[in-house]
């Protein structure tokens, strides 16, 4: 959470403060058009892949809910004038502090499900499906809860204590993701597998980002662009990490549905050519 008295110089330039607040659009319209596409394409895919759609729209609808949020405690948080002594927009501080705690409820609850999602559409055993969701969505949930402390202090020896537990529970996700679920991965048909495991890397480069930039204001950054760079760099994650990964989701619950719709038209055309030779073979007697 950012204060700053109200009136005073915030610290931002205009381009920072300007950097952010475009970053934060872009996620709101990036979310909120990729709900409105997966919910559009839920009919279009069969019945068994119709909650893993629905539930890519709930990940990308929750957040766009919090990037409304955080977009509007920026520009709150900030008044914009011109300057004409200078020359220049100064950004100075309304009083009103920012509050990026949204962003963590906001992984708190998608972060589990998008792994959740991924598990549904590979059609994996019901016991296996159980065993995958539980474990890798309290890993998940357990990462971002023991981030969060670290996220909301300076002190660069506190944000590195907090960033290690979190990395624990990370490090298995990403395992899961690369290796644990391989094995799977292979068993699907070629054209599936090779979306799946796009779908599987992606998450893991996605989240490999995440570390990186949670440690910004831990390796001597500090101050408005070290705020703006991690503004930046989380929401263009998120993009990557919930509307990018959905569209796969998409892909690969279209792709499985046209294999089942080809799989019924091969018995449907047997059935037929076995009643046709039933008949030949009758008028032939």
């Amino acid at each position: 959470m950012l204060t700053v008295a109200a009136g005073e110089a915030s610290g931002f330039t205009y381009e920072q403060w300007s950097m952010v607040y475009n970053a934060l659009s872009f996620g709101i319209a990036a979310m909120g058009s990729a709900t409105i596409f997966f919910w559009l394409m839920i009919q279009n895919v069969a019945k068994p892949f119709k909650p893993a759609l629905a539930i890519t729209g709930i990940v990308t609808f929750i957040a766009t809910y919090h990037y409304f949020r955080i977009f509007n405690s920026w520009v709150d948080a900030f008044g914009v004038t011109y300057d004409a002594k200078d020359e220049i927009f100064a950004v100075t501080s309304s009083g009103q502090p920012f509050n990026d705690a949204y962003r963590y409820v906001d992984w708190l609850l998608t972060v589990p499900l998008l792994l959740i999602e991924l598990i549904l559409v590979m059609q994996l055993s019901a016991e296996e499906t159980s065993s995958k969701a539980w474990t890798l969505g309290i890993s998940s949930a357990l990462m971002v809860a023991l981030g969060y402390p670290g996220e909301v202090q300076d002190d660069p020896q506190g944000r590195w204590l907090w960033w290690a537990a979190a990395m624990v529970p990370f490090f298995y996700v990403v395992y899961e993701l690369v290796v644990g679920l391989a094995a799977a991965t292979d068993a699907q048909s070629p054209r599936v597998a090779s979306i799946i495991s796009s779908a599987r890397y992606l998450t893991a480069f996605s989240w490999l980002t995440y570390p990186f930039v949670y440690m910004i204001k831990g390796v001597g950054l500090e101050g408005a662009m070290a705020t703006a760079l991690e503004q930046v760099g989380y929401s263009l994650a998120d993009v990557v990490a919930k509307a990018v990964f959905g569209v796969l989701i998409w892909r690969i619950a279209h792709e499985k549905t046209l294999a089942m719709e080809d799989e019924l038209a091969g018995y449907a055309s047997n059935a037929q050519s076995a009643t046709k030779l039933k008949g030949l073979l009758a008028n032939a007697h």
